[in-house]
């Protein structure tokens, strides 16, 4: 095991940022972003960004590395936030990872590890075409003859999840649920204290993240998207999928209405934010903070604080 990791997570519109930053000035720790789309540059307002201040206030990793139009995958990421907690740990640091993307965070934690991926994409490109031309029911059926596990939990609509186990298999001539199953059954990398925001109520969070929605299309967040796409980024590439982008981005082809994409943002933030929570409260290791109407940051820092040292984390 190579160290030991904090990590603050939670739905969105928790306070996650505010008490990570608070945490590693304690700790005397750096921040390792766990959000999937704060990598790209100039996706500022849409992805909640820690504003200058809060990047001054504390070192921060893996934030703005990337150009929108870069495809960083789960396994491109875990690299990097891996090699970001090594350094960290190595100057006698603490690692503080902060975010909402589950699945990236437990990559981190676990030390899984990723069939080799073909850069220039050749190969995906390939079986996308592939999935396009024979549709996802033979797809599937192709793929439960090369990955009968992997291809047993798939959706003949889920195109990505198809093509990267076929890509695999290609790639490696080995299935992909062997090289899971060799990850689940090493031990984690990283020894990692979870602490998940959350409010008590549920309503309480829904109104935080309709508030949060509406912060961000008052600060720009169509005029954000309308500058992405001025210079050049497709519409269709992984940054502009993400929840407030693709909505942004169909009302400014007129598609629906800027009142209307608002509406679907909140929406859809919500479904993401409930299906978080669902992730999270499988994990029992995890060690919640929960808020009444507004979030008690003093009372956070003190309940963290006591979590971490039953850890060992001082």
């Amino acid at each position: 095991m190579q160290g030991q990791i904090v990590v603050i997570t939670g739905p969105t519109a928790t306070g996650k940022t505010r008490l990570g930053i608070m945490l590693a000035r304690e700790l005397g720790g750096e921040i390792v972003s766990a959000d999937s789309m704060q990598i790209y540059r100039g996706m500022d307002i849409g992805t909640a960004k820690p504003t200058s201040e809060e990047l001054a206030a504390a070192p921060h990793h893996l934030i703005d590395v990337a150009e929108p139009s870069e495809n960083w995958s789960v396994s491109r990421w875990t690299e990097a936030a891996d090699a970001a907690c090594v350094d960290i740990l190595s100057r006698g640091k603490r690692p503080i990872v902060v975010g909402g993307t589950g699945l990236y965070i437990d990559s981190l934690v676990q030390g899984r590890s990723f069939a080799a991926r073909e850069e220039d994409g050749g190969c995906r490109r390939e079986l996308e075409e592939r999935y396009d031309e024979i549709g996802g029911e033979a797809m599937l059926r192709e793929l439960s003859q090369l990955d009968p596990e992997r291809a047993a939990k798939l959706h003949a609509n889920d195109k990505k999840r198809i093509v990267r186990a076929y890509e695999i298999y290609l790639l490696t001539g080995r299935p992909m649920s062997e090289h899971d199953a060799e990850t689940r059954a090493r031990p984690p990398r990283y020894d990692a204290a979870v602490i998940a925001l959350d409010y008590a109520d549920r309503a309480e969070l829904y109104r935080h993240i309709d508030a949060r929605v509406d912060a961000m299309a008052a600060a720009g967040l169509f005029g954000e998207v309308r500058s992405l796409l001025s210079c050049g980024l497709d519409a269709c590439c992984t940054a502009m999928q993400a929840i407030g982008y693709k909505e942004a981005a169909a009302a400014i082809r007129g598609e629906i209405s800027e009142a209307e994409a608002v509406e679907l943002i909140k929406r859809g933030t919500r479904r993401y934010a409930k299906r978080q929570l669902t992730y999270l409260r499988a994990k029992p290791e995890v060690h919640w903070i929960r808020w009444d109407a507004e979030p008690d940051f003093a009372g956070a820092r003190r309940d963290s604080t006591i979590f971490l040292a039953g850890r060992g984390i001082r």
